[in-house]
């Protein structure tokens, strides 16, 4: 465990990251994550990341409301990744130690964390999966 405490994101983090434009609608973006198998994308706009985007942001959509009691899915499919994306995100830089993404993934309840660098440039993500694959390396020693 104690190497755990010194690892970085920059050695576990993904760094070809997929991402989708605020102008894709949800239902190509439900067959990305069919597709991909991913849990989230970041959302870019001329290079910078502007928004996150996961399968709850699809699911909150088809949420009853007083208004809206019987979702149309053809109708609410249409909608756009700017419309349901969360412009407000966590994210950590390469240098970040795992133990401080670990505390923030559990306080958050959040699957995985974009990487933005000094330049605040996308330079990768870090998942639970990567995590894991940290704790595991590092418990070998």
């Amino acid at each position: 465990m104690y190497r755990f405490i010194e690892q970085t994101v920059d050695r576990y983090m993904t760094r070809n990251v997929k991402t989708v434009q605020r102008d894709r609608d949800l239902l190509e973006l439900s067959e990305m994550f069919e597709t991909d198998d991913f849990n989230s994308y970041p959302v870019v706009d001329d290079g910078q990341v502007v928004g996150i985007v996961t399968k709850f942001d699809i699911l909150k959509c088809f949420a009853f409301t007083p208004s809206q009691m019987l979702p149309r899915y053809p109708d609410l499919m249409s909608r756009k990744i700017g419309d349901v994306m969360t412009p407000e995100f966590i994210y950590v830089g390469p240098e970040t130690r795992l133990t401080r993404v670990l505390q923030i993934m559990v306080e958050h309840r959040i699957r995985s964390i974009i990487v933005l660098d000094g330049a605040q440039k996308l330079a990768g993500i870090i998942a639970r999966e990567d995590v894991i694959a940290a704790l595991k390396a590092t418990a070998r020693d």
